[in-house]
């Protein structure tokens, strides 16, 4: 019923309301990640900045087929001020490129690099630097189940304070006026194996949350021949960050989900179209850990200060990964509820006729589709129900949406190299999923009483010449994700690169069009969505699925996937190639 979902203008405007009103402070924005600002962007006129932060992004490409395999901060905004992560340090490269030699190089020398946060403010037109905070923060070692994909570092910024990820598990309160520090340290020592993992986030209180994991010296990710656990992993909240002596408060996962399975199944060998091996195989199983939060996640805190985190079994990712949960905690890290992602979906395989609705395959034995006599709807990798998947290389975190509901954007391969959006009740019940590309945060956009959400929706197939066929989409879903309510079409085919400020050179090269390299899109007060495109392009696109607008800054093809922000003047704030570029009319 329509009149079930309605919610007051007043009841959306608390729930969007923060200590910073219409300040960009942390991953998507707000404590529930809504991604939603409550301004009008500004016209994509022109680029008013165009500054470096990440001087080795072409080496990272170098060391990945091109491809940019960094997950980057999204720029927080309050007023006249933008704290942005800059990188400092060396970057040794592999000779040849990516052959892991000399070692240790490439991803496997990341810690190499230094990570600093920048405040810098408007003066006019110009961005100009004010100070510079080296942080001691190290991401977690590359490894098996990283494959070079780089943690994010992400702070949380407030009134008088930006919070900083540092060593050991601990934070950096930074004064924002003058960028001296001090230490928070919730573990008491500082221990070189234990990282932050994922970004901070901080609620309309002041309270601090964040995910710690402290590794296997010699097996930070559990696989390979010998199996070897995580030895620790925590949810960690400071309350009263900002006084004398904060409050800590630390849960481990490991008492969270105690029973959570220790045996995980993992995948048959072999191309979807010749599995399962038989009708009835049971696949292979793998020892796994006890669970532990993605590398990326960062908490999400409702307006009821119940808190959302989404955790994975340790250990190897084809297997561990399908043994994942979105848990709830009441205030005090006490456990609320822990929602499975397995055994949700079924839309796998076709039956063997063909008449399976839902599926992602053709009927069973067909060219395309599983084995024939295989169960209507179960992956084909593993035989099982689908499962769905907190993975590490990706940054998608809770989102708390208005009607009290938690949308978590998984992974789950069997459907094209994608995943699904979860969703589940205030109260942990399953209430449907969409399936859509991958590695998103997605916005929410509140309206007539109730509220849309916003998704990227990419295809990743190639044809044997090796040419993406997309398709590529920006959608709009209805609340319950039940309906798509508009969608934008990549359609540009061009490749283009600039050879001045006012030329392009350009290629038509993309004849299906460019992935969208979002993460987390925005969303502003008049429902217009804010999203980048691996062709270099930030597309502004209007309710109804209409391009508003758009802006080349520069091609983006193998890019990260990256956030972006919006200031309280409507400035835009995107990323590309390691450039933070501020766009708008002024």
């Amino acid at each position: 019923m329509r009149s079930r979902s309605l919610l007051t203008v007043a009841a959306l405007l608390t729930f969007f309301s923060t200590a910073f009103a219409d300040s960009w402070p942390q991953w998507g924005r707000d404590s529930q990640h809504s991604g939603f600002a409550p301004v009008a962007g500004q016209s994509p006129s022109r680029i008013l900045a165009d500054i470096v932060y990440d001087p080795f992004s072409s080496q990272e490409q170098a060391e990945s087929n091109g491809n940019l395999l960094t997950h980057f901060q999204a720029p927080l905004v309050d007023g006249r001020d933008v704290f942005m992560t800059f990188k400092t340090g060396t970057y040794p490269s592999c000779n040849p490129a990516g052959s892991g030699t000399p070692a240790p190089c490439g991803s496997a020398a990341w810690d190499r690099q230094t990570w600093n946060v920048k405040r810098m403010r408007w003066f006019g037109s110009r961005l100009i630097p004010a100070w510079t905070y080296r942080s001691d923060w190290k991401p977690i070692p590359n490894g098996a189940e990283l494959g070079g994909w780089e943690p994010v570092f992400h702070p949380a910024l407030d009134s008088a304070f930006i919070y900083v990820p540092g060593a050991g598990g601990t934070i950096w309160r930074v004064r924002r006026d003058d960028g001296s520090a001090s230490n928070l340290n919730p573990f008491g020592s500082v221990d070189a194996l234990t990282f932050v993992s994922g970004p901070v986030t901080i609620d309309i209180s002041g309270s601090l949350y964040y995910n710690v994991q402290k590794i296997d010296a010699t097996n930070p990710s559990g696989g390979g021949p010998t199996f070897t656990d995580v030895p620790g992993a925590w949810l960690v909240k400071i309350s009263d960050a900002d006084a004398d002596r904060p409050l800590f408060q630390i849960v481990s996962y490991k008492t969270l989900i105690a029973d959570a399975p220790r045996l995980c199944t993992s995948t048959f060998p072999g191309v979807i179209s010749s599995l399962p091996p038989t009708a009835d195989a049971v696949a292979p199983t793998t020892p796994c850990g006890s669970q532990r939060a993605g590398i990326n996640v960062a908490p999400a805190v409702g307006p009821d200060g119940t808190i959302y985190t989404a955790s994975r079994a340790h250990g190897p990712r084809g297997a561990a990964e399908r043994y994942s949960y979105v848990i709830a905690l009441n205030s005090n890290l006490t456990l609320k509820w822990a929602a499975s992602l397995r055994d949700r979906l079924h839309d796998g395989c076709n039956d063997d006729a063909g008449t399976f609705v839902g599926a992602w395959f053709p009927a069973n034995g067909t060219a395309g589709g599983c084995r024939r006599g295989t169960t209507p709807g179960v992956d084909p990798q593993t035989n099982q129900l689908p499962a769905g998947r907190v993975t590490d290389l990706s940054t998608s975190s809770p989102v708390v949406a208005p009607d009290g509901s938690i949308l978590y954007g998984a992974l789950t391969t069997y459907n094209g190299s994608r995943g699904h959006l979860f969703r589940f009740t205030a109260a942990g019940a399953f209430a449907g999923a969409y399936g859509f590309g991958w590695d998103t945060t997605p916005a929410i956009y509140p309206h007539d009483g109730t509220f849309s959400v916003i998704v990227k929706d990419n295809t990743y197939t190639r044809d044997a010449n090796g040419t993406e066929t997309g398709p590529f989409y920006i959608r709009q879903l209805s609340a319950d994700l039940s309906r798509v309510e508009w969608s934008f079409k990549s359609t540009n085919t061009r490749s283009c690169r600039r050879i001045s400020d006012t030329r392009l050179f350009c290629t038509d090269d993309h004849p299906n069009g460019f992935e969208w390299c979002i993460n987390a899109p925005a969303v502003d007060a008049t429902g217009d969505v804010y999203a980048n495109s691996e062709d270099g392009r930030l597309y502004v696109i209007g309710q109804g699925g209409i391009e508003r607008a758009n802006i080349f800054t520069n091609l983006a093809l193998g890019a990260a996937y990256t956030p972006l922000a919006l200031g309280a003047d409507g400035r835009i704030y995107t990323q590309n190639d390691g450039h933070l570029f501020v766009v708008g009319t002024h």
